[in-house]
Order: C-alpha cells, then structure tokens, then sequence
C-alpha cells in the first residue's frame, strides 16, 4: 500500500497551539483521526479569526472542504499542546491548499504528529456555487 506523502513548504503563514482534551482519545489512549479532523478544523479558524475572516466570510465569500488528506506520523496523548502550523500550497482561481504541520514537544524532543492537506474551495453559501477568491484573501495566502 502506498503511503500519502505531504510536503510542507518552508513559508509558514500562521502558527497556532491547541491543547489536545480527554475528548480527543480513542479506546487507544491516543488522539483518534476524528479528532485530529477536528483540531485541524479548530487551527484554520483560528488563523482565519486572527485575520479577521471566517468560513463563512474571506472577504466577500465563504469557503467549503473539498478534500482532506491526512498523513499520520506518531501518536498525541493526553496534556500534549500541539503546535499546527499552516502553509498554502497551490492556488488557484476558486480554490487553494491549506498545509499543516503537527507536532508537541515532550521531555524536551519535538515529536511530529501529523501533516494534513486540505482542498478549500471559494463558496458562496446563499446561492450554493463556487466563487471566485478574493484578491485580499489571495494576498494573505502568498504573504
């Protein structure tokens, strides 16, 4: 079986830490994939908001999943404070990529956890068809 492969870009445009909750286990001890889903639904929020924007408004349209791929590289526990840093792969004209890199720190040694690719695509909600990208918002995924 051919494993997925993402490759995160050395421009990092956001970087944001999450706490990983008891509510994040599986019957593993470890987070569980859905919950993994989550917390990267939970750091592209949060670099959205910390721009002012949300899904459902990136300056003129909202945004919606097109695909999600998820690259899994060690197990996250209880107490671990993932660090999820963001990058932008391709753009295009009604949609663009959002890369993370997930990754805590314990006894001193940063531990990968995970790389996900999200597929986004330009949205308009009220009349259910794709949009064409911003310019502003093009130009906070190329700074």
């Amino acid at each position: 079986m051919a494993r997925i492969k993402i490759e995160i870009p050395a421009k990092i445009i956001a970087s944001v830490t999450i706490p990983v909750r008891i509510t994040d286990l599986n019957y593993g001890n470890h987070v569980g994939n859905d919950a993994l889903v989550s917390i990267i639904h939970e750091a592209r929020v949060q670099w959205l908001t910390s721009n002012g924007l949300s899904e459902l408004n990136i300056g003129g349209c909202g945004m919606i999943m097109g695909d999600l791929a998820v690259e899994y590289l060690g197990e996250s526990f209880y107490a671990d404070v993932l660090t999820v840093k963001l990058a932008a792969g391709e753009i295009g004209r009604a949609s663009f990529e959002l890369l993370y890199a997930m990754s805590t720190t314990r006894d001193g040694k940063e531990i990968s956890i995970a790389r996900a690719r999200t597929g986004m695509v330009c949205y308009n909600y009220e009349i259910k068809k794709v949009a064409l990208m911003p310019e502003g918002f093009k130009k906070l995924l190329e700074a």
